[in-house]
């Protein structure tokens, strides 16, 4: 295996490690990684939820937000409708929970497709609800696609609202919501595009809490600040919106060369409430700019953030920008009116109480469908799922605790790890299974022992779905080889009445692991053919299933995982069809197994303390990947073997430096003592958990890779 450790300018660590004071070895992964910019970076260094991005910065956020709230007051039926996996049951279970707090008159109902409905909103679910005297949908997880069932809905009376994170359909295809929210639609003015969709709702719920709560709601604000520029004077304006800056203004003007009436500024600041940090001397710096005649009428807020936030108490915005901790993460010079902004929207939040238990609580979903949807751990995604972890560690909500319990994670200082590979893996298999409302229905329950009940029915269900899966494994993995083939090696395909629908995409994935190509693995149930599509990195799907397009019922999803169903009479035009795109299909050039070093630690640098550092940049998963170090000259004192049926594993005890570390070194048993043995120094790359026992987590090394040390070269 290839070891490579990146190149990076010395400098440029030492200036990222003096900005953030992160430390060097905490600089040169953050280097290496790419990850430079102060935006990037401040969501790998930070927790605090005040770095979650606003809610009304996505389109259509407020219309959703007025539309719930008529609901509420009219006392309309509305009904919560999701997807059946972990993304959409936790995304349908944290909006029914918020408007049943709210009072409103609201059921849920998660997607069960029959063969040959489209996914997601079905007419049949629409019309009905209707029936039923209903009046308002919302969509979580899903409804992006469902041009034809929105529109029937508008017919039948019922408004819908649309909150989704999958790619959505081209502009002339997207549904006739009364609100659609999703990060990707096209011109989205939404900084950061990769929340999952329980990502999504949790905004939909925050934004709800933010105008019951805040005084801000529906207000239009004008912060104003006038700073001097040698002759002349700068007068800057940040216009908001629910607390979103919607819009800047810069006019530089000179000293009785300009009246107000030529400048944008009157038009700027119609209608709007102005706020200024010390309104006097911004009234009378204006008044030398414009004439004493002209008056703008703004309030003094400085004196009220003070008593929320005190060290700005008789502060100037030039002092305080000095000691910002915004100004830490800015890639240029922040201005005065920078700091101005950030110090009212945090006033604000503190004086509103706009961040309460309930926030907490909702990240523990959120934390959820973000692992389980595997979306990046990047941006606002990572303060999601470090609060929702955190959240979880600290009260875990009903219907989490009684999994937990199940799985031994029950006081344990579990992480994302565990969470990714034990717990989202149970609630999956209730959509695997096909009885996703079981997984809905526990994290709703109010009594406790029947909550337990259901959450060791969803045990048994995964129990089943690891059969099935391990069966159909069995026939699909040669399947698929022996197609290989008939598409030039390029896709990995399995289809057939044997496969199990809820088991495509497990199955797919397996697939794509095993074959290291696209994979589709195809279920028949009755005169339907339903697939996963899943994609090795940097081969996206979408090109390749819109030349498909003509001939499904219905399609979508990600890049890299996507499904369709179309009828089981077309499957053979289909397989003509795949064998022409899929001879066109490039992958990028395979160098070959490759370690990505992030830091080669010299013998004394291994310390324990090393653990603080790789617990600071969890979570780990999507686009970022578990650290990996490497160590030279490492000795190994002893050997074990672990596991059953003949030991595959080893255990390792490596004297480094000032210390023996404990090792594992996964499926190597054969490696001894043929590639290592006691006694020997050795070159390791790996990577670094905690093994815990009654409550105690010791750091040990998971050996990802070992090599025997070079001799020492003669002097």
């Amino acid at each position: 295996m290839k070891w490579e450790k990146r190149e990076i300018p010395a400098e440029q660590v030492k200036a990222l490690d003096a900005k953030y004071q992160c430390g060097p070895i905490t600089a040169s992964i953050l280097v290496r990684r790419g990850l430079t910019g102060g935006e990037d970076i401040q969501y790998f260094l930070e927790d605090d939820p005040r770095y979650l991005r606003n809610p009304f910065e996505l389109s259509g956020m407020e219309d959703a937000v007025s539309r719930i709230l008529d609901a509420k007051e009219e006392g309309e039926r509305v009904l919560v409708f999701g997807d059946k996996d972990v993304d959409g049951i936790t995304s349908t279970v944290l909006v029914f929970e918020c408007l049943s707090a709210l009072g409103l008159d609201v059921r849920w109902q998660i997607y069960q497709g029959k063969p040959g409905e489209p996914f997601g909103l079905s007419r049949r679910v629409v019309e009905e609800f209707a029936a039923d005297s209903g009046t308002l949908i919302i969509t979580v997880d899903c409804g992006i696609y469902n041009l034809a069932e929105v529109g029937r809905a508008n017919e039948l009376g019922v408004d819908v609202i649309v909150t989704d994170h999958h790619n959505p359909p081209l502009p002339e295809d997207l549904p006739a919501a009364y609100a659609i929210i999703n990060p990707k639609l096209p011109g989205s003015r939404y900084p950061f595009h990769e929340l999952c969709g329980c990502g999504v709702a949790f905004k939909l719920v925050c934004a709800l809490r933010f105008a019951l709560r805040s005084s801000f709601y529906g207000q239009d604000v004008s912060l104003l600040n006038v700073r001097a520029a040698n002759d002349a004077w700068i007068i800057e304006i940040a216009k908001l919106r629910n607390l979103a800056l919607i819009d800047k203004l810069t006019e530089t003007v000179v000293p009785g060369m300009v009246r107000i009436g030529d400048t944008r500024l009157p038009a700027f600041l119609e209608g709007q409430q102005i706020l200024a940090w010390d309104a006097p001397l911004q009234t009378k710096i204006l008044g030398r700019i414009f004439g004493k005649a002209v008056e703008i009428a703004m309030l003094d807020i400085a004196p009220e953030i003070g008593k929320e936030i005190p060290r700005s108490r008789g502060q100037s915005l030039l002092r305080l920008r000095e000691e910002s901790r915004l100004a830490r993460y800015s890639q240029g010079d922040i201005s005065e009116l920078d700091v101005f902004l950030n110090l009212f929207i945090s006033f604000v939040r503190k004086r509103e109480k706009l961040w309460t238990a309930e926030d907490v609580e909702g990240l523990q979903l959120a934390c959820l469908g973000t692992m389980a949807d595997i979306v990046p751990l990047r941006d606002e995604n990572r303060i999601i799922v470090r609060g929702g972890i955190e959240s979880i560690r600290a009260k875990p909500r009903p219907g989490i605790a009684e999994l937990l319990f199940r799985l031994g994670l029950a006081g344990t200082r579990f992480g994302s790890k565990e969470l990714s590979w034990q717990l989202c893996p149970v609630l999956n298999a209730a959509d695997r299974m096909g009885k996703p409302e079981i997984a809905v229905n526990l994290m709703l329950e109010k009594d406790a022992s029947l909550r337990d009940k259901l959450a060791e029915e969803l045990a048994a269900l995964n129990d089943e779905r690891k059969k099935l899966g391990e069966e159909t494994w069995s026939i699909a993995e040669p399947m698929a080889f022996q197609n290989l083939e008939g598409f030039e090696g390029k896709l990995a395909l399995a289809f057939g009445e044997h496969i199990n629908r809820g088991i495509t995409g497990i199955i797919g994935s397996r697939l794509v692991k095993r074959f290291n190509v696209p994979a589709l693995v195809v279920a028949f149930d009755g005169e339907i053919a339903t697939g996963s599509f899943r994609s090795v990195k940097g081969y996206s799907l979408r090109p390749l299933l819109e030349q498909c397009g003509d001939l499904f019922l219905d399609w979508g999803g990600h890049d890299y995982a996507a499904g369709f169903s179309m009828e089981l009479g077309r499957w053979e035009e289909f397989l003509e069809r795949l064998r022409t795109v899929s001879a066109i299909i490039e992958f990028a050039q395979d160098e070959g197994e490759c370690i990505q070093i992030d830091a080669e630690l010299p013998r004394l640098y291994l310390t324990p303390e090393i653990m603080d550092i790789v617990e600071r940049l969890e979570p780990y998963g999507e686009e970022n990947q578990p650290l990996t170090f490497m160590t030279r000259n490492a000795l190994i004192s002893d050997i074990g073997m672990m596991g059953k049926n003949g030991a595959p594993h080893v255990r390792l005890t490596l004297d480094i430096g000032n210390y023996k570390w404990p090792a594992v070194y996964w499926q190597a048993a054969e490696k001894v003592p043929g590639e290592f043995n006691v006694n020997e120094k050795v070159d390791l790359a790996f990577t670094m958990s905690r093994n815990w026992f009654n409550g105690e987590g010791k750091p040990q090394l998971i050996i990802t890779d070992l090599k025997r040390s070079a001799p020492p070269t003669a002097p």
